[in-house]
């Protein structure tokens, strides 16, 4: 029986299903066995627990030490986003725990959203407020501003 799926590039590929009566049932401890030794990196992918050995268990950013128990929460950072490059002298890690490397990255995405939207003449600035005008005479205020004025007056 073959069924059609597709593939990462939009393009079909074709795969085959066996059935499941087509073979000796295996015991459970050699599929558990297959699963665990399945799971492991190749070689020159390890490079989590050679970044904790040079750097230690220290967050780069916030400066907060792990331990054995919540050493899980220290991730390691690639300073270029390649994560391929793994120099072995781990110049292009750093290690932050989960909450600065969840900033770190929100923090590109953001500012890849506003150079994006200042390159594109789309991101626009609008003064809500301003006392005076750059040659110095009062300026005139737009609704907002005269509302904005009125409350700052008020809590004074």
């Amino acid at each position: 029986m073959a069924k059609m799926t597709f593939g990462s590039r939009g393009g079909r590929v074709r795969t085959t299903v066996r059935n499941r009566s087509s073979g000796p049932a295996r015991p459970v401890s050699e599929v558990v066995k297959e699963l665990k030794s399945g799971g492991q990196k190749p070689p020159g992918e390890d490079y989590r627990e050679r970044s904790l050995a040079i750097h230690g268990l220290i967050c780069a950013h916030c400066g907060r030490e792990f331990s054995g128990p919540n050493r899980q929460l220290l991730t390691v950072h690639h300073k270029d986003g390649n994560h391929h490059n793994n120099p072995p002298d781990g110049s292009n890690w750093e290690n932050l725990c989960v909450y600065c490397h969840e900033n770190a990255h929100s923090r590109e995405v953001l500012g890849d959203y506003l150079s994006a939207g200042e390159a594109a003449g789309v991101r626009e600035t609008v003064v809500v407020f301003r006392d005076r005008n750059e040659d110095g005479n009062s300026a005139k205020l737009n609704p907002l501003a005269e509302k904005f004025k009125a409350a700052l007056a008020k809590k004074r």
